[in-house]
């Protein structure tokens, strides 16, 4: 896989936007219909990082083989977690983005005691 795309980003409230549109950038190196779900999941990972992570940045890396895949990866410095299912109410607030990112990827994981959280989408 070649990367097409690496962009640090400011831990800051605006990172989901950037996340975004970092992700917006990619028309033309992906099939644009990837783009949708690749931006709703960049921006639950990359609010996730800036609410439980640290450091100063939010790393977003976009890697692919070709215009049919793509994995996009979050990492940034904090002291890593193991994914759990979700014990609240289902009418609760919150909660929900790892729930949306198993169910909208290919494949998704977290590379284990890091908060470096990736997923693949394809067509």
């Amino acid at each position: 896989m070649s990367t097409i795309l690496s962009v640090d980003i400011s831990r800051d409230r605006r990172a989901p936007a950037k996340a975004r549109s970092a992700i917006a950038s990619l028309n033309g190196h992906v099939d644009e219909s990837m783009v949708p779900d690749a931006k709703l999941l960049v921006s639950e990972l990359v609010t996730n990082s800036v609410k439980y992570g640290s450091g100063e940045l939010v790393t977003l890396k976009i890697t692919s083989d070709g215009p049919q895949s793509m994995r996009v990866e979050v990492i940034d410095e904090g002291a890593g977690f193991v994914p759990v299912a979700r014990s609240r109410a289902a009418t609760d607030v919150g909660g929900w983005g790892l729930h949306m990112v198993e169910a909208l990827s290919d494949r998704w994981g977290v590379h284990e005691g890091s908060t470096h959280v990736w997923f693949d989408l394809s067509r």
